[in-house]
């Protein structure tokens, strides 16, 4: 089973590019972020047409993230659960579903807040967002499942994780309270795909659109798969689309995809 996560940074106006790497890549699943519409504008016929089941949690202008599963899809959640005390969260970063492939694995996908600029409530939410993450993947790992969280976590996790590192030093994605409610997460059990299987400095998968930082190769290490025990046990492969990023209107993501021998 091949799970892809790729920030598109709204698909209606990427959609070109977004339908010509599904045609050729075909992933099973794919959890897309930053999708920037609200449901009902969220293009799903032209993925139907691909064999693709789809479910959207979207927002106007803003966020927004969606799954695409060519196996059925249950056990559905649309956004993050709150933790006691919390405010109601109305931004779309949080969709969750078991897909019923070959053996059942559960598929999360997240696009996990900025947080800049750093010292305000910006940066708050994001540290607030990451322990509510935290809690909820807790327990899921009592159920002792495949499972698969993607998608944009906007955390740079290690200084070989991004091309300049003194470029990001006051940026919320390299601060140390991100990077550690990283770790947090990985520390209940999960493993970096990526690092499992390659692990090689340099494998960007977000380049800014500004100061050549493609050109350049000006990248960082930002959208990740994190898999529990038993997802990770069937990892096979990690493949990093950067040629996406040298398409004419590109997004400044790639798609990450993870290939599971279940």
């Amino acid at each position: 089973m091949r799970i892809a996560t790729w920030n598109v940074n709204s698909v209606n106006a990427r959609l070109d590019n977004v339908l010509a790497w599904f045609e050729a890549e075909a992933p099973d699943v794919a959890v897309l972020q930053e999708i920037k519409c609200v449901d009902e504008k969220f293009p799903a016929e032209a993925f139907e047409r691909l064999g693709y089941n789809v479910v959207v949690h979207g927002q106007k202008t803003y966020n927004g993230v969606a799954l695409l599963s060519k196996h059925p899809v249950e056990d559905v959640r649309k956004g993050l659960p709150l933790l006691d005390g919390d405010a109601e969260d109305e931004q779309a970063r949080y969709v969750e579903a078991v897909i019923s492939g070959p053996k059942p694995i559960r598929v999360i996908g997240i696009y996990l807040p900025n947080g800049n600029p750093i010292g305000t409530e910006k940066f708050a939410y994001k540290l607030s967002w990451m322990r509510r993450l935290h809690a909820h993947a807790k327990g899921l790992l009592a159920f002792e499942e495949p499972m698969v969280i993607a998608g944009d976590y906007n955390v740079i996790p290690e200084v070989e994780d991004v091309a300049n590192p003194e470029a990001w030093l006051g940026d919320a994605l390299f601060q140390p309270e991100s990077r550690a409610a990283f770790r947090a997460l990985k520390n209940l059990g999960f493993t970096d795909a990526y690092m499992q299987v390659d692990g090689t400095p340099g494998g960007y998968t977000f380049w800014d659109y500004q100061a050549g930082a493609w050109p350049r190769n000006l990248g960082i290490r930002i959208d990740h798969l994190l898999l529990s025990p038993q997802a990770a046990d069937k990892l096979a492969q990690v493949r990093i689309h950067r040629d996406e990023r040298d398409k004419e209107k590109p997004s400044d993501h790639v798609p990450v995809v993870a290939t599971l021998t279940l």
